[in-house]
This record gives C-alpha cells, sequence and structure tokens, in this order.
C-alpha cells in the first residue's frame, strides 16, 4: 500500500454493542447456550449481562417497562437492524442452523442461503428469544 494515501481512522472497530431485550434471561441463555457466547460479567440492579465470542463483546439490557416496550419492526423501526455474527465456514453454519431452529424462542427469516445470486457467502437470519434480530454468516467462501 503506497504510504501517502493510508488514512489514518478515528475509530478501531467495535468496542461493544448494546442490544436492548424484552426478556433477559432469555437472550442471555440464547447467546450462551445456542451461540457460544461467554458470560464476562453483570449489573444484577441495572439489569445487564455482558457477554463475548471472544472477539465482539455484547451488552444485553433489560428493557425497563416489560408492558410498554415495542417489538422491532425493521420496516418502521430506526437504528440497529439487525446484528450480523461470522462464522468460520458453511458446514458452521449448518450445524449452528440446526441447534438456533429448535430453540424456543427463536423465529427463522430464511434458512441458510447465498447472501445474494452465485455469492460464496452463505447466511441465515432469525429473531432470537427477547426481540433481537440476528444474522450469522460466512465471512470466507467455503
Amino acid at each position: 500500500m503506497n504510504t501517502q494515501t493510508m488514512h489514518t481512522h478515528a475509530t478501531r472497530g467495535i468496542h461493544h454493542l448494546g442490544l436492548t431485550t424484552g426478556d433477559l434471561l432469555a437472550t442471555h441463555e440464547f447467546f450462551t447456550g445456542a451461540l457460544g457466547f461467554e458470560k464476562v460479567g453483570e449489573v444484577p440492579e441495572y439489569p445487564a449481562a455482558f457477554v463475548t465470542d471472544g472477539t465482539t463483546m455484547v451488552t444485553l439490557w433489560q428493557v425497563q417497562d416489560k408492558d410498554r416496550h415495542v417489538a422491532f419492526d425493521r420496516h418502521s423501526n430506526e437504528g440497529l437492524h439487525h446484528v450480523a455474527f461470522g462464522v468460520s465456514d458453511k458446514g458452521q453454519l449448518e450445524a449452528l442452523y440446526d441447534k438456533v431452529s429448535h430453540w424456543d424462542g427463536v423465529e427463522v427469516e430464511c434458512a441458510p442461503c447465498p447472501i445474494g445470486e452465485g455469492s460464496a457467502t452463505w447466511h441465515f437470519l432469525f429473531m432470537a428469544p427477547g426481540g433481537i434480530r440476528v444474522e450469522l454468516a460466512t465471512p470466507f467462501p467455503s
């Protein structure tokens, strides 16, 4: 790379991602049980749980008033549309689909398929327990 065209970025990737959930316990159990994240902390009085996959830190926050919260609608909500986590290859993606699609409280939006016509990258989308829209994708051709 030509050093004269190298840019200095003000940010360096995601430090952590904070997601609000309608059911902290169910969402936490899904992230740790189905996706293999590790719980690294919590603040019970907030309430919040902190989980990581070894690369990305996710803060899960409990919505304050469960009776007044508004469920996510990707067609009308501003802000986060979904969170996408990379997996190593198509085989891992299919194994996670088998696990996730049978997890209580998960609503699968689409089964594993190429992201676009002719794409070597595969993905699937689902609504996780607690109302968080998640995508799992192979970041590399498999």
